[in-house]
């Protein structure tokens, strides 16, 4: 069967109840040494972009997924993974 190269787009968040360090500096730096009082809130995350062979946008998200749980790339206990946009090319 032939196959297209798709890229994906993919973020791996911290989950609302997990403790988010890099976050947490962030948004005091913004309102201590910056005067952004307005931030209530800050979360972080990581961003891939990655590049596959597939049949088609499903199968291409499916393998990205599975490809993220097989490898522990994220920690499902903490992080959700959200597959933010898929293209072919």
């Amino acid at each position: 069967m032939d196959q297209s190269e798709f890229i994906i787009e993919v973020s791996l968040e911290n989950k609302p109840a997990a403790r988010d360090p890099v976050a947490e500096t962030i948004k005091r730096d913004l309102i201590a040494k910056k005067g952004y009082n307005m931030v209530s809130n800050v979360r972080s995350g990581q961003y891939l972009r990655i590049n596959i062979m597939a049949e088609n946008e499903n199968k291409a998200k499916e393998i990205v997924t599975k490809m993220c749980n097989d490898l522990r790339i994220f920690n499902p206990v903490t992080q959700n993974l959200t597959v933010l946009n898929v293209k072919k090319i």
